[in-house]
């Protein structure tokens, strides 16, 4: 039996790289597929790829930052899908600059997406969640959390609440059976990676110089990620809860 068989997966960010990874993932191992995406367009290609796969799975065009279309499409998804089982917090933003070239409208959206976004699912998800007794929450933040990032001084900011708010939130609704952990991607070769090396005066020089810091000698692909995801969201991780795990080819060690 494949591991999510009867269970529902939402993935929020479920039609970019990582996040549709993930979703394909979930789908191969007999998850209910739930693809958030502001992107309606791309959720359902995401959507489209699992079934042809043989998986099941929808597409649901979702703007996290608003609490209105969250409730609603979650109730859609429960409709369609059935009570979320996993949660993947995925979805994000970021802008890259250093911190005294950024203004309040930046910082105003990469909070809206990239904490308030997850507050919104959180808040929604989990009651029900505490009622069934049973939930599994992989909330995706950064290894810029957890030792800075030139450039990136408020999405780390956003990132590091994430990380804080995952552990809070275990140690309340361990009691529940419910597990909220976190996974920290390194750099990884997916279309925000591509779109900060082509504001670079020498993209292909940046990128190799990402690769080169990098341990294991190259970059993360988004499947890397969405093992990690898939594990934690699992029964097999049934007795890890408020865990911070980076998956970054040794870039970063934190303790």
């Amino acid at each position: 039996m494949a591991k999510f068989t009867d269970k529902t997966v939402l993935v929020t960010g479920g039609g970019g790289g990582i996040g549709g990874a993930a979703c394909r993932l979930f789908g191969a191992q007999g998850a209910r597929v739930a693809v958030f995406d502001r992107n309606l367009a791309a959720a359902a290609a995401v959507a489209e790829d699992i079934a042809a796969a043989g998986g099941v799975a929808r597409a649901f065009g979702a703007d996290i930052t608003d609490r209105g279309a969250v409730d609603a499409a979650l109730a859609a998804v429960e409709a369609g899908l059935g009570p979320v089982d996993v949660l993947v917090n995925n979805a994000g933003w970021d802008v890259f600059k250093p911190f005294t070239q950024t203004i309040p409208a930046e910082w105003e959206r990469l909070i809206a997406i990239n904490l308030t976004g997850a507050l919104h699912m959180h808040h929604a998800v989990l009651p029900g969640m505490a009622a069934r007794k049973y939930g599994r929450i992989v909330n995706v933040a950064s290894d810029a959390a957890r030792v800075g990032s030139s450039g990136e001084a408020v999405y780390a900011a956003c990132k590091g609440g994430l990380v804080a708010l995952t552990k809070t939130l275990a140690r309340e609704h361990a009691r529940h059976n419910i597990t909220l952990n976190v996974v920290c991607p390194g750099p990884t070769d997916t279309a925000l990676l591509a779109g900060v090396a082509e504001g670079a005066a020498n993209p292909e020089k940046l990128l190799e110089a990402f690769t080169r810091a990098i341990p294991l000698g190259r970059l993360g692909q988004p499947g890397d990620v969405a093992k990690a995801m898939l594990f934690l969201g699992s029964d097999d991780a049934a007795f890890i809860t408020g865990q911070v795990l980076s998956v970054s080819g040794g870039l970063t060690m934190a303790g």
